[in-house]
Order: C-alpha cells, then structure tokens, then sequence
C-alpha cells in the first residue's frame, strides 16, 4: 500500500470488531476508534468494555467514547470532546459498523471521504438494528453486507458494494453473524483499497423492497404456539443466542434452543402430544415442532431425552408463553 489510508473507525459489538481486525491488519493507519461506553454485563454487572474497546487497546489506538455525538443535545459536552479528537485525527475515512449511536452531519462531513458503514443486509431490505435477526425469522433464502455511504437517513445511503449469503435452513444468528462479520471485514478491506483509488460509485437504493429490522425486543422471546410450527422453528433459530425463545412449564421459563418441524402433527397449539423419552413434540397452530435441545433456568442446554427424563409424566401438558 502506498499511502495507507487514515480511517478512524466507529462500532462496537464482535461484528465491528472484526471489521476493524481487518482494518489493522491491512496497515491502514487508525488514529481514533470511537467505541459506545462500558456498560454492566455478567453475573456481577462489572463496567465491561465492549469487544471493539477491548481489541483498540490490545492494539494501542486510541479511543474515544461519548455518550452522545450532538452538539446540542444532553450529551453535547461529550460530543464536543469527540469532536476535537476526530478533528486531531483527521482521518480520511471513517468506517461505521454496528456503532450504535446516530451520526449528526458534523462526523458525516469530517473525513473527506466521508463515512462507509457495513450494513449486515441486502439493502434496502432490513434497514435498522436487527438485520441478521430478521432475516432468518422471515425466512430469507439469503443476505449479506452493503457497503454504504452514509448519509442522515437510518441506512439509507448510496450502495458502494454488495456481497451475497446464503442462508442455510439450519443458520442460526450466531453462526451467520460470525460469516457476515468476516464477509464484511473483507469487503471493508476491499473498499478501502478502491476508495484510495478513486473507483467507489454509490447506486442509489431502490425505492422498492424497503423494510426494517426493529431491534429484538425481550418479549419476543415468549413462544406463540398458535403460530404455525415453520414460524417458531424460524424464530427459535432466529434467537439464538440472544435473547433466546422461550415457554412455561410447571412455573419455569424453558428456553428452546434447536427444534425440527412435523408437519404431520395434529393437536390443540401448545399441548405436548409425545414423550416418550426419545422424542417432545408439540402442536403447534399449524403443524408441530419436535423439541432437540432445550435449557431449564440455571442449567445447560440439554437434548430432548435428558429433558424428558428430568421430568417425566409431560404428555399431553400444554405449555405456556
């Protein structure tokens, strides 16, 4: 690389932090990393760093996280302090990947190349905060990552490039978010070296196929039975690992981790109708769903034969949500 570019880099979860792994790894200078504050995680609800923190300071670039990036609002006294640290930066670019807070013209305008976000979607489909989430729930065949230029919208700036997933029947968001990451990671890498070259075009988005991915809220987690059994398999996948489908049974919240659909199946929605210490099937609304691998408060995800041992008598018990 000739001239590395100066790309000051914005996210926070493990999805940004393998695109700004990616980003280092390349040689590209980064002189700033902008991260959300440490919030309380675990069982004792310690200040924790998030993973983009922790992999800035393993790597020794500097960091930077303000509660809020308006000038005028609530936090403007962070902002204000964001902004001088950008400003002595003065990057190029700035890469934004799963950061979390809206950027106000102010950042859009700094760099002078302004700022690529990596959107985990085919957009314009599943704009918003939970796109791998939602496309696994509605059944998608496929997504991927756009490449954007970011704009004031909610992800709704010019394509720069777009790579394709496929999704797999068995894809949980665990496991296509670890590809995307890496797909994005490498496409970031990529855009940057065109970026240098001067041969990024934005396409505008298409004004169809518009839809949002809302952020996964906790009481989603609750199953529907009378919801028809492809629906909540897709759901269950969709949830795991976080925030995870669940019932009740006997008082207990159980979490359904892994679920196979019988459409053969017949029975009122939400009634266990076998157990037979190898199988735990239940109705559904339309169809049923065999039960492979659920957890109990407190305990490890189990396969179905040591749940139904562990608690015997289940058929015919309708379940809750």
């Amino acid at each position: 690389m000739s001239h590395p570019l100066r790309v000051a880099f914005a996210g926070t979860p493990e999805f940004a932090a393998a695109a700004l792994a990616a980003i280092h790894a390349a040689g590209h200078l980064v002189p700033l990393v902008l991260t959300q504050p440490d919030r309380p995680a675990g069982r004792g609800m310690r200040l924790s760093p998030s993973p983009v923190k922790q992999l800035a300071l393993a790597h020794g670039l500097a960091i930077a996280q303000p509660q809020g990036l308006r000038l005028d609002g609530k936090h403007a006294v962070d902002a204000a302090q964001a902004r001088a640290a950008l400003e002595v930066a003065a990057p190029d670019v700035m890469v934004v990947a799963a950061y979390g807070l809206i950027l106000p013209q102010w950042v859009l305008t700094l760099p002078r190349m302004g700022c690529l976000n990596i959107h985990a979607s085919l957009l314009p489909r599943w704009r918003g905060a939970a796109p791998i989430h939602r496309a696994i729930e509605a059944g998608d065949a496929e997504t991927g990552i756009t490449i954007m230029q970011m704009d004031e919208g909610l992800d709704t700036g010019g394509m720069l490039a777009v790579g394709r997933e496929a999704i797999a029947p068995t894809d949980t968001t665990g496991r296509l978010h670890d590809r995307l990451a890496a797909l994005g990671g490498r496409m970031i890498v990529q855009a940057l070296v065109d970026a240098e070259a001067g041969r990024l075009r934005a396409t505008p988005q298409p004004a169809e196929g518009v839809s949002y991915a809302h952020k996964i809220a906790k009481a989603e987690a609750a199953i529907d039975w009378t919801q028809p059994a492809a629906a909540i398999e897709r759901r269950v996948r969709a949830f795991d690992p976080f925030p995870g489908a669940s019932f009740e049974l006997d008082g207990e919240t159980v979490k359904l981790w892994q679920a196979a659909v019988r459409p053969e199946v017949r029975g009122p929605a939400g009634q266990v109708v076998e157990a037979d210490g190898q199988r735990l099937v239940v109705a559904c609304g339309e169809g049923g769903l065999d039960l492979l691998q659920l957890q109990r408060p407190g305990g490890k995800r189990l396969p179905a034969t040591a749940f139904v041992q562990a608690k015997p008598g289940l058929q015919g018990a309708k379940l809750g949500h």
